[in-house]
């Protein structure tokens, strides 16, 4: 039981119904919340009015975000690679939070683009660190024809007797090279402005692209993109998430050292594994960000706006809409931390996690958008109100990382699995 001596207003922190943050959290936070509200969101309210190609252009505002993104030292991977999990599970949350509350599209950005690098430290290879480590970087991983059968690289969802497309990018080993052809899907983030890419596609180590069970053998590789064979298709006009530039990249014999080969026949897939499970994690924090800000823009709006002789908030209905907003965003945060906890602690990671508050969370957030939206009714539907773009980029996240049905089923598969296997 609680003893109460005062009973007054609650005491929220920045992010709702926090704890009690460390000194060093509790800058780190402010710090983000400021270069998210004086650095991204400007940034990303220009280029969500450009074209495409507009975005991408010299003198564009995404080089001077880039630039600010690098020097603000947000993604610091050396002091990353220096905490602890458990300071990890606290940190990361906290960072991405803000980064999605910033502009989303760029909070992404600035995660994939580090990707090659990424790779490179966690080789150890002192090449690579150095070929790679400094890049502007993208994940390639979608192809046009191989769309949810890559998050199904174990083929759980298989349909029986069948087996997977040969899909639109391959690798095959030629002595001590491999080499590439073919083409990326249009949705490659980062692409268009990326040096390097780390690539995972279909691999023919001499005896095929199918493995036994109708999935195929991968691989996973560095390459940069200044090599003979490699060009990029235009950069894509979307819906949502439009300061996030994606396009397609070309290879045509594309040749590499096997040097750059992260990991080969059997490390592949969990390679993979590994990247989506931190991708989608790193989603459910970034989209409490966005369900956060269409919150507070609506929390906002409530209070000014008069109608029926009152403010808004004064409406009995809306009070109750706009607690619906808040319960889904407090639940939807403590699911993602809950999930950090559980991915840089002893079990995991496990996809399974990850799907789970990747799902959750993205499918509250567009929820969390579109009531805020329809609070501030035809003036929602504006570009002059920023709730409008928020809308549009929760939109894009329920297929963006993983399709969320195919996930989810991707999802009830392990809990079926674990279940047989004697929990």
């Amino acid at each position: 039981m609680f003893i109460l001596d005062d009973y007054g207003l609650p005491k929220l922190g920045a992010t709702g119904l926090d704890g009690a943050l460390s000194e060093e959290q509790g800058a780190v936070q402010d710090n983000l919340r400021r270069f998210a509200r004086e650095v991204m969101r400007p940034a990303g309210r220009a280029l969500d009015t450009l074209s495409a190609a507009d975005s991408i252009a010299p003198g564009s505002p995404l080089w001077g975000y880039i630039t600010a993104f690098r020097d603000a030292g947000i993604l610091d991977m050396e002091a990353l690679a220096g905490m602890s999990p458990a300071q990890k599970a606290q940190m990361v949350p906290l960072i991405f939070e803000e980064l999605g509350w910033g502009d989303c599209g760029l909070g992404l950005l600035g995660l994939v683009q580090a990707f090659p690098a990424f790779a490179a430290y966690m080789s150890g290879d002192s090449e690579l660190i150095e070929r790679f480590g400094s890049s502007i970087g993208c994940w390639v991983g979608t192809q046009p024809e191989r769309g949810s059968d890559l998050v199904d690289m174990d083929t759980t969802e298989l349909h029986p007797g069948s087996r997977q497309g040969a899909g639109n990018l391959t690798a095959k080993i030629e002595g001590e090279r491999v080499v590439f052809n073919g083409q990326t899907s249009a949705w490659v983030s980062g692409a268009p402005i990326a040096q390097a890419g780390y690539v995972f596609c279909q691999c023919d180590y001499g005896d095929g692209f199918w493995n036994a069970k109708g999935g195929m053998n991968y691989i996973a590789a560095l390459v940069p993109f200044d090599l003979p064979g490699i060009s990029k298709g235009q950069p894509l006009e979307k819906l949502g998430q439009r300061p996030l530039p994606q396009g397609q990249v070309f290879f045509d014999g594309v040749s590499i050292p096997q040097k750059y080969v992260v990991a080969g026949r059997e490390q592949a897939y969990p390679a993979f594994l590994g990247a989506l499970t931190f991708g989608n994690m790193e989603m459910a924090f970034t989209f409490t960000g966005v369900a956060r800000a269409a919150f507070e823009h609506a929390l906002a709006y409530v209070h000014e706006r008069r109608q029926g002789g009152c403010a808004l908030i004064e409406h009995q209905s809306v009070r109750l809409r706009l607690f619906d907003m808040w319960r889904k965003l407090e639940a939807a945060r403590a699911l993602a931390r809950r999930v950090a906890d559980y991915n840089f602690g002893p079990h995991g990671p496990h996809l399974l996690a990850s799907i789970t508050s990747k799902t959750y969370v993205t499918q509250a957030a567009f929820e969390v958008a579109d009531e805020a939206v329809q609070l501030l009714g035809g003036n929602g539907l504006t570009r002059e109100y920023p709730v409008e773009k928020l809308f549009r980029d929760a939109r894009a996240a329920l297929i963006e990382d993983g399709e969320n049905n195919l996930l989810s089923l991707k999802g009830a598969s392990y809990l079926s699995a674990w279940f047989k296997a004697g929990q």
